[in-house]
């Protein structure tokens, strides 16, 4: 074989290796896997929830420190709740709130005890509209129809009641006596007009039973 044509085998045997090497190289070629990035949620905020207990919790306080509750404890709590709300712990923002709440109600239910136990004591003490002196001519009638008194002779039985030590006969009086006038409570009032109006027939000198009947109510 000639040395020209040997060439020329050993050049296409040269580029047909190449080639096939290219083409090997290309096709097992592979990109590299991407790690997952892992999604992480973004604050936003107080939710809808946590919001409620706050505000309920603000409220309530609000309520409470009208009637005179100033907790400063209270205040903190609060605060403490609307940091938890905002940096989205809304367990720790609501069970927060609750407490807090909680206080307040605690506070105006006390309150609100403690007030029906002084109008109880209040309502035990007998309060005197001040003393009135017979004059001639008066009866419990007239008395208690005085504007100075009651502005209603109805409510004659009032003074009847708180004076029966003086009192012996309701429809008779005598000049120099001094009644104390008390101060006509509701309950008390409307029992006295229904004595007043379901008397009876009376006389002079004579404890009627229907009188009796109503001093021991």
């Amino acid at each position: 074989m000639k040395v020209k044509e040997l060439l020329k085998i050993v050049a296409v045997t040269v580029f047909t290796a190449g080639f096939a090497v290219g083409c090997a190289s290309s096709g097992s070629k592979t990109t590299e896997p991407t790690e997952a990035v892992a999604e992480v949620k973004e604050c936003e905020g107080a939710s809808p929830e946590a919001k409620n207990a706050i505000y309920a919790a603000k409220l309530k306080n609000a309520r409470a420190r009208n009637l005179g509750f100033d907790s400063a404890e209270n205040v903190k709590l609060i605060k403490a709740a609307e940091q938890a709300a905002a940096d989205c712990n809304d367990v720790r923002a609501m069970n927060l709130a609750k407490r807090a709440e909680t206080e307040a109600e605690t506070f105006i239910a006390k309150f609100h005890a403690d007030q029906k136990v002084e109008a109880v004591v209040s309502s035990d003490k007998v309060v005197s509209l001040g003393n009135y002196s017979v004059q001639s001519g008066d009866n419990l009638w007239n008395i208690a129809g005085q504007d100075a008194v009651y502005g209603n002779p109805y409510q004659w039985p009032l003074i009847y009641k708180a004076n029966m030590g003086e009192i012996k006969d309701a429809d008779l009086i005598f000049p120099g006596q001094s009644f104390n006038i008390p101060t006509a409570r509701a309950g008390d009032s409307a029992a006295a007009i229904a004595h007043a109006k379901n008397r009876g027939a009376w006389t002079i000198g004579q404890t009627e039973a229907s009188d009796l009947d109503y001093l021991a109510q």
